[in-house]
C-alpha cells in the first residue's frame, strides 16, 4: 500500500516538473510569410467582462433570491451599497439581467409613501418616493425626488440622471424656504415651478437651467412668468440673465425696465448690460462695467443711451429725442501710493436728459429735479522731503437751465505746507513773533464758459481765459493780560491774467460794448485784521431746596478790526470809467468777468463785534445718580455786526442773531436765526422796493428762520414689557415669541418711531412784502405685528394749505422673502411700487418682481 502511494506521488511530481520546463521554453519566432500557420484571432477565447465594477453589498430584515430569474428581493430596512452610492429603502429589488436596482419608500395601508428612499452618493443625499439605477450605464430615474443644492431645495415629479454631472427634471419646484428645507414645515412659503429643469454639476460649481418658470406664494400662483432662468450654485461670480421690472407710464406706455445680462470678466472686471423697452417706441441701453483691484483701486463706468418717443407719429404732440449720460468714477486705495493719488467723478449728460428719463430709477431717486451736473478728475502729488503738495484738476459743469457749460482744463494748485517764520528760542513759542505762521500757494486756472455745441472748437478756445494767482497769509497770536487772546493776520493776493476788459457805450447801436483785450497784466491786493477775544463766566445760585439750584452763563465777546485800501483808486489803475447811456461817468474793473476776479472797491476800515453766549441751569432730578442734572437753555446764542469807519454812507452792517438749543433730554432741537436792519427803509408810492435811509435805530426784521425737530419712539414712553413673567402661555413662530393672556390674545412689542419736523422762514430785505415758507413734516413707522410694518412720510405746506411730498409704505417679512409696497399718491409723479425680494443670497439679485406705474401730473390716478 505504501509503495503504491509513493509511486503515485512520484508520477505526479514528474508530470509537474515536465510541464514547468515546457512553460519556460521560449517559442521560436515565426517568419513574416507564415501567416496561415498562425492561430486565427477568431479562434482565441475572449473573457466576458463582469457587469459589476465593484462588489454589491446588501442587507435587509427579509432577503430572498430568485436564482432562475437572477433577481434579489430585499424587504424592510433594506440597504444596498455599490461603489460610492448607498440606497436605504423599505423595499429594494436587484435585477442581474437588466443590471437594474429598484427602490421604493415605505407605504401606508392606502399605498401612500410615508418614508422616502434615501440615496447617498459622493456625500450628497437625495430623497425620492421611487428610485431605479442602472449599474452598467450609471443612469437613474427617480420619482418625487428631493435634492438640496446650496441654499435651496428642488422637488421634481420625475428626475432622470444621465451621468454624475447632468440631471433632467420634469415639473420641479425650487425654493429657499429654510423652514421647509429643515422640514419644520410641510409646505414652502414660496417656490418657483418649472416643467423642465436641467441640473448641471461640476467639481467646483453647479447650476440650474430652466424653461418657462412661474412663482408661487403660499401655494398661490403669481403673475410672475419668466421665459427661462439660470441659477448658479457657487460662491464665485457667474454669468446670468437679469430679471426686469415691469409696469406702465402714460407718456411712454408699458415697459420692461432693466432686462439684461451679467458677465464676469476675469478676476477684476464684470460687465452688466441692461435695456429699458417701452411699447410706444422708446428704448434705452445701459452698459455698466465695474472693476476692482484689492489694495490698489476701484471704479465703475456706466452709460445711458436711448431715444425718447412721446405722442403718436403724425400728430402735433409727437416728439422724438435722443438722450445720453456717461458716468465714470474711480478711487484709489490710500495704501496703494500715499505720494501719488488719482480720483475721478465724471458725469456728462445731454441737456434734456433729466426731462426725458428713460431709466425709471431717476424718477424714484428724484434725479429729475437736477439742474446742474458736475465732473471732476484730480491728480495729487506729495513729496517725502519737499514741504509742498501739487494738485492737478480738470472739471466740467453743466447748467441745464441756461444750456451753458463751465470747463476748467487744466487747473493746478501748488500748496506750501504751513511753517513758522521765526524759530523759537526756548522750544516753547511765545509772543507775536515766534507764533507767526505763513501759508502760501499758487493756483493756475484755464477757464471757459461756453455752449455745449462749442466744446473743443475754435469758438471755445477764443473764449478761454488763463489766470495765475498767489496768496500769502500771515497770522500770529499771543495772550495779553492772562485773560485775553490777541490775534493779527495779513493777506496778500497777487494775480496775473491774459485778458482784460475795455467797456464803452456805442451810441449808434445804443448798447454797452464789452471788448476783450488779449494782453498780459495783473494786480496785487492786501488786507490786515486784528482781533481781541476773552471768555467770561457768571453764576447765579438759588436758595437751598428750590427746584432750580443755579444758572450758569458763559460769554465769549470778541472785537476785530479789518483794513483794506480802496483799489478802485486811479493810482492803482485797476478800475476805469466810461459814460453810460445817460451820460453818467460809471466805473468798472478791467478784470471784471475774468477768471481771477476783481480787486475790491472802496476803503474798508471796519470794527466788528461778536458776542457768543452759552446758558445752562442745574435742576433737581431723582433719575440722576448725583441728584441734579444740567439743562441747556441756549447751547449757543451769537450776536454779530460791524461798523465801517471808512464808509461814506450806511457804516453799520445788518445785525445777525443765531441761536441753537435742545430740550426734553436733547430730543427737541431748535435752530433759529434773525437778521435786523438798523436803518429805516422808506417806500415811494407805488413801489415795492424800498430805499435805505441814513436814519439809524429803526431796527426792522429782514429775515427770520426757525427749525424744529423732535424724534419720538416707543422706548421714550416706557420700558419694554417682560411678557415672559406677565403671561404664562407662550407660542413661537420663526424664532419669534408670542405670549397669550387668559383670553388667548397674543401680545408682543409693537415698536414705533415718529419724527416731527417744522420749518418757518421769513425774508424781506428791501421789499415791501416779505416771503414766507412754513412746513410741517412727519416721518415714522409702526410694527403692526412682528412681520407687518407700516412706514411713511408727509409734508404739509402751511402757506399754500396743501400736502407736499407724501409717501406710504407697507412691508411684510416672510420666512424666505420680503414684500414691499410704496405709494406716492400725488405730486408731479404719482407712483406705486410693488417689490418681492428673495432673502437667500443666491437669489437676492437674480429673482425679483417689481411692478411700477407712473402717470402724468394731470392724469387721473
Amino acid at each position: 500500500m505504501a509503495k503504491t502511494v509513493f509511486k503515485n506521488i512520484l508520477q505526479i511530481l514528474i508530470i509537474l516538473i515536465f510541464n514547468n520546463f515546457l512553460a519556460q521554453k521560449t517559442p521560436e519566432k515565426l517568419p513574416k510569410n507564415a501567416v496561415n500557420d498562425t492561430i486565427s484571432k477568431k479562434d482565441t477565447i475572449v473573457v466576458k467582462k463582469e457587469p459589476l465594477n465593484d462588489v454589491l453589498r446588501t442587507k435587509a430584515d427579509d432577503q430572498r433570491r430568485d436564482v432562475p430569474k437572477k433577481m434579489t428581493f430585499l424587504n424592510k430596512n433594506a440597504q444596498v451599497k455599490y461603489q460610492d452610492m448607498q440606497i436605504d429603502a423599505d423595499y429594494i429589488s436587484i435585477d442581474d439581467n437588466k443590471n437594474l436596482i429598484y427602490a421604493r419608500g415605505k407605504q401606508d395601508s392606502l399605498g401612500k409613501i410615508v418614508e422616502p428612499v434615501i440615496t447617498t452618493q459622493a456625500g450628497k443625499k437625495y430623497e425620492t418616493n421611487e428610485f431605479s439605477y442602472n449599474t452598467k450605464t450609471k443612469q437613474a430615474i427617480a420619482f418625487n425626488a428631493r435634492t438640496e443644492e446650496s441654499e435651496g431645495v428642488i422637488i421634481a415629479q420625475k428626475t432622470k440622471k444621465y451621468n454624475d454631472s447632468v440631471f433632467a427634471m420634469r415639473k420641479a419646484d425650487y425654493t429657499t424656504d429654510d423652514y421647509f428645507i429643515k422640514k419644520k414645515d410641510t409646505a414652502a412659503d414660496y417656490f418657483m415651478r418649472a416643467y423642465n429643469i436641467k441640473l448641471i454639476k461640476t467639481k467646483t460649481k453647479s447650476q440650474i437651467v430652466t424653461g418657462p418658470i412661474q412663482m408661487f406664494i403660499e401655494q398661490v400662483p403669481t403673475p410672475l412668468y419668466l421665459p427661462f432662468a439660470i441659477l448658479p450654485f457657487s460662491d464665485k461670480r457667474a454669468a446670468g440673465i437679469l430679471i426686469p421690472s415691469f409696469g406702465e407710464r402714460e407718456d411712454v406706455g408699458f415697459f420692461l425696465n432693466g432686462i439684461g445680462y451679467y458677465q464676469p470678466i476675469g478676476e477684476h472686471f464684470d460687465l452688466k448690460v441692461l435695456a429699458d423697452i417701452y411699447t410706444k417706441g422708446s428704448w434705452n441701453l445701459r452698459p455698466q462695467v465695474n472693476y476692482q483691484k484689492k489694495y490698489r483701486y476701484s471704479g465703475n463706468f456706466t452709460a445711458d443711451i436711448g431715444t425718447m418717443v412721446r405722442g403718436i407719429k403724425g400728430l402735433d404732440d409727437y416728439t422724438k429725442n435722443s438722450t445720453y449720460r456717461i458716468n465714470w468714477t474711480h478711487s484709489q486705495d490710500s495704501k496703494a501710493n500715499p505720494f501719488l493719488t488719482f480720483s475721478a467723478s465724471v458725469d456728462i449728460v445731454s441737456t434734456k436728459f433729466y426731462n426725458n428719463p428713460l431709466n425709471n430709477n431717476y424718477i424714484f431717486n428724484q434725479n429729475v429735479l437736477n439742474t446742474q451736473q458736475n465732473s471732476t478728475v484730480t491728480l495729487t502729488k506729495r513729496f517725502l522731503k519737499l514741504p509742498m503738495t501739487i494738485t492737478g484738476t480738470a472739471s466740467y459743469s453743466q447748467n441745464f437751465a441756461t444750456g451753458l457749460a463751465d470747463l476748467r482744463l487744466p487747473q493746478m494748485n501748488v500748496a506750501i505746507n504751513q511753517f513758522y517764520l521765526f524759530k523759537s528760542r526756548t522750544g516753547i513759542r511765545q509772543g507775536l513773533l515766534e507764533n507767526i505762521t505763513v501759508n502760501t500757494g499758487f493756483n493756475l486756472t484755464n477757464f471757459v464758459n461756453t455752449q455745449e455745441n462749442e466744446l473743443f472748437k475754435k469758438e471755445m478756445w477764443d473764449k478761454m481765459q488763463t489766470g495765475l494767482k498767489n496768496n500769502i497769509a500771515l497770522a500770529t497770536n499771543t495772550t495779553v493780560a492772562k485773560y485775553f487772546t490777541f490775534s493779527l493776520s495779513a493777506n496778500i493776493d497777487n494775480a496775473l491774467t491774459t485778458k482784460t476788459l475795455n467797456r464803452y457805450y456805442d451810441p449808434v447801436k445804443n448798447v454797452t460794448v464789452d471788448e476783450i483785450n488779449k494782453n498780459f497784466t495783473g494786480y496785487s491786493t492786501f488786507s490786515t485784521s486784528a482781533s481781541l477775544q476773552t471768555t467770561l463766566f457768571g453764576m447765579m445760585k438759588f436758595k437751598k431746596g428750590s427746584t432750580v439750584e443755579a444758572v450758569r452763563h458763559m460769554m465769549t465777546p470778541s472785537l476785530s478790526f479789518t483794513y483794506s485800501p480802496d483799489f478802485s483808486s486811479p493810482n492803482f489803475g485797476y478800475y476805469r470809467n466810461y459814460y453810460n447811456a445817460t451820460g453818467a461817468l460809471t466805473p468798472y474793473s478791467i478784470f471784471e468777468k475774468g477768471i481771477i476776479g476783481s480787486p475790491s472797491s472802496g476803503m474798508q476800515g471796519a470794527l466788528g463785534f461778536n458776542i457768543g453766549n452759552n446758558i445752562e441751569m442745574k435742576v433737581k432730578s431723582k433719575s440722576d445718580s448725583t441728584g441734579v442734572k444740567k439743562i441747556k437753555i441756549f447751547e449757543s446764542l451769537n450776536l454779530a455786526g460791524s461798523y465801517n469807519f471808512a464808509a461814506k454812507d450806511h457804516p453799520w452792517s445788518v445785525f445777525s442773531i443765531n441761536g441753537q438749543s435742545s430740550f426734553f433730554n436733547n430730543k427737541l432741537t431748535v435752530n433759529t436765526s434773525l437778521a435786523l436792519e438798523p436803518y429805516k427803509i422808506e417806500f415811494l408810492p407805488g413801489q415795492d422796493t424800498g430805499i435805505r435811509t441814513e436814519q439809524f435805530g429803526h431796527f426792522s426784521v429782514q429775515g427770520f428762520n426757525v427749525q424744529l425737530s423732535y424724534p419720538l419712539s416707543s422706548e421714550i414712553f416706557g420700558q419694554k414689557t417682560d411678557y415672559a413673567k406677565k403671561y404664562s402661555s407662550k407660542g413661537e413662530i420663526r424664532n419669534e415669541n408670542y405670549y397669550f393672556d387668559d383670553d388667548h390674545y397674543a401680545h408682543f412689542d409693537q415698536a414705533w418711531t415718529l419724527n416731527i419736523s417744522a420749518n418757518y422762514a421769513y425774508s424781506k430785505g428791501l421789499s415791501r412784502l416779505g416771503n414766507k415758507i412754513a412746513s410741517l413734516g412727519l416721518d415714522g413707522s409702526i410694527k403692526l405685528t412682528p412681520y407687518w410694518n407700516i412706514n411713511g412720510s408727509t409734508h404739509y405746506d402751511m402757506v399754500t394749505k396743501e400736502l407736499a411730498y407724501t409717501r406710504i409704505g407697507f412691508s411684510r417679512d416672510q420666512r424666505s422673502f420680503t414684500i414691499n409696497f410704496n405709494w406716492v399718491p400725488f405730486g408731479q409723479y404719482k407712483v406705486y411700487d410693488f417689490f418681492i425680494g428673495i432673502k437667500a443670497n443666491i437669489l437676492s439679485d437674480a429673482l425679483k418682481y417689481k411692478d411700477r406705474s407712473f402717470t402724468q401730473p394731470n392724469a387721473p390716478f
